[in-house]
């Protein structure tokens, strides 16, 4: 069982990672950005450094910066960390990411919800990503990790935040269609994520997929792009915040589509989903999304 109060007092020591031009470039295209050639010029800036301006990074990269390393697997957190889910991400954007750089990330355990003995447990954790350099904030990276082993600890599940719903009442305001090329989680596992549930067939067997399956933070980054490409006039330095929850796996092969609502100024709710799918209970992968950004 957890102590939850030992696990907000975690020691969760700060993470440098120093990423160059070629890291952000790959992590472009390790999102399918750049499909044909050549590349429209709003594509070009995030892939190619000698361009007008230079190399420009996504704003999404910083989900996959300083992330450090899997604490919860350490026995003494009494996490079951064999059935943690990574159930939510959340990025606010403070100042445009560096082409390259060395951050700190500073991680911390902000919060940890009972749903119950039959339910599991949430935790929130968010990551504070400073340019070592200058000292300046560049972001704050939020995730949400579903305790499916470790609920009925005695704590309280009020005060748990509750996603926020799509509109229901119309349809969107922008739909943009992107296709998982069959090497693309290869290529996307390079930026940082070496899980070999998105390289070994037999790794995906044994956790219940009939193929390796597409990184939740990859097609968390291609919601930003279908962010970029409409509400932020092609230019993805607006976004200055995006909170999704994931609801199922992707598979590389598959065609996502982005579905985007304007809700307010500089404001979108947004979902995405495999529409080809049979079961319509698996057709929505990411759900619950906010974004905003500069108008």
């Amino acid at each position: 069982m957890i102590d939850p109060e030992r696990l907000l007092r975690w020691p969760l020591p700060p993470v440098t990672q120093t990423y160059t031009e070629r890291d952000s470039a790959l992590y472009a295209l390790g999102l399918g950005l750049v499909r044909t050639n050549p590349a429209p010029a709003a594509a070009l800036r995030h892939v190619y450094e000698a361009g007008d301006g230079g190399l420009v990074a996504l704003p999404t990269m910083a989900s996959v910066l300083a992330t450090g390393p899997f604490w919860m697997q350490d026995p003494a957190t009494g996490i079951d960390w064999q059935r943690v889910l990574h159930a939510e991400q959340r990025l606010q954007i403070h100042r445009p990411l560096p082409a390259a750089a060395t951050v700190v990330g500073e991680h911390r355990v902000d919060a940890i919800f009972d749903k119950g003995a039959d339910k599991g447990a949430l935790m929130l954790l968010s990551r504070r990503l400073y340019d070592q350099g200058s000292g300046e904030l560049l972001a704050t990276v939020g995730s949400t990790a579903f305790l499916r082993g470790n609920g009925g600890f005695g704590g309280s599940g009020e005060g748990a935040p509750w996603p926020q719903p799509v509109p229901t009442d119309r349809p969107p305001d922008h739909e943009v269609a992107h296709d998982i090329r069959p090497e693309q989680a290869l290529l996307y596992r390079l930026s940082g994520d070496l899980n070999p549930l998105h390289a070994d067939p037999a790794v995906a067997r044994a956790a219940g997929f009939a193929q390796p399956i597409l990184h939740g933070l990859c097609s968390y980054g291609i919601a930003g792009l279908a962010l970029a490409s409409t509400v932020c006039g092609h230019d993805a330095t607006r976004l200055k915040r995006l909170d999704l929850r994931f609801a199922n796996p992707v598979f590389p092969g598959e065609t996502l589509l982005t579905e985007i609502w304007l809700t307010g100024p500089g404001r979108a709710a947004l979902r995405m989903r495999v529409p080809a799918r049979d079961d319509p209970k698996r057709r929505i992968v990411l759900d619950h999304g906010v974004a905003e950004f500069a108008t």
